[in-house]
């Protein structure tokens, strides 16, 4: 609740600033001169009911959202001493990691997999792939696992998904000032909307999410290396290294679906810019470096 207060803190903090700023410069009184009359403190505040709902809406449900897409099945009772290893192992994590016992599930897929998602540290979900359970050792299982606890310990999934709406917002409104610019400016509608409004507006929100990404991916990257040191602290460095190692060995995996590739254990990309995680050489040097 705190990471979550704090966010919006940050997020009406800026959309202050941004409106200080373009009263200091005078922007508002540039942009009515050229006939673009908007009112920027109205428009910051429906970019953001707009660029969060949806971010906020996808957090709340994401335990629901991941059972779904990528057919889970929760250990309630353990059925073999697979199971029962597995969630002995989470409970013992989470415990070291001083958070609530997280849900624990398997999904069906051949590629090693695992993600943590969940709105809630305390109520959280970790579920890991039949591929994973089958092609690494214990040892590098448990690594896996700490990986994911260490996600939720350090609130990666309130984090990116407010991350996520804090950018959503901006480009919104940046988007919108635009689209108004060159409508009014360029092509001189004097009412309403004209048509360069609307294009101009969706061609710049596709632009500037583009821009946005780069920064999200940036922090998706730094909290691989947290949560890779949160692993090799719960389990072993060397069971960490080890399972970064199997992932290495293995052909490249399928994508996790959605907001699910971001608290996967797998990385990819063919631009580093855009990469979700960093490469797993990168990764395991970290780990051997990790004093």
């Amino acid at each position: 609740m705190m990471r979550i207060l704090l966010f919006l803190a940050t997020n009406v903090a800026i959309m202050i600033a941004i409106s200080i700023i373009f009263s200091i410069f005078g922007l508002q009184g540039a942009l009515d001169a050229q006939g673009v009359n908007l009112n920027i403190e109205g428009l910051l505040a429906m970019s953001a009911v707009i660029g969060m709902t949806g971010s906020v809406i996808s957090l709340f449900m994401s335990k629901w959202s991941a059972k779904s897409s990528m057919g889970v099945h929760v250990i309630e009772r353990p059925q073999n001493q697979t199971e029962q290893w597995l969630i002995s192992v989470v409970e013992r994590q989470a415990r070291q990691a001083g958070i609530g016992m997280p849900e624990v599930g398997i999904f069906d897929a051949p590629e090693a997999n695992a993600f943590a998602t969940g709105a809630n540290r305390n109520n959280a979900l970790v579920a890991v792939s039949t591929g994973l359970l089958r092609s690494m050792s214990a040892d590098e299982v448990e690594a896996v696992v700490g990986h994911e606890i260490s996600h939720v310990a350090n609130g990666d999934m309130v984090t990116m998904a407010l991350m996520q709406g804090v950018v959503n917002t901006f480009v919104y409104f940046f988007a919108t000032i635009i689209g108004y610019v060159v409508d009014r400016v360029v092509f001189k509608t004097e009412r309403g909307y004209g048509p360069a409004y609307y294009v101009t507006q969706m061609v710049a929100q596709i632009a500037l999410s583009i821009l946005a990404s780069m920064l999200v991916m940036w922090f998706s990257r730094y909290r691989e290396f947290r949560a890779d040191a949160g692993g090799a602290n719960l389990a072993g460095r060397q069971k960490m290294i080890g399972a970064l190692r199997a992932l290495q060995r293995a052909h490249e995996p399928a994508e996790l679906p959605g907001e699910l590739a971001a608290f996967g254990i797998n990385g990819g990309g063919v631009q580093r810019l855009f990469m979700s995680h960093p490469p797993l050489e990168e990764r395991i040097a970290a780990l051997q470096n990790m004093r």
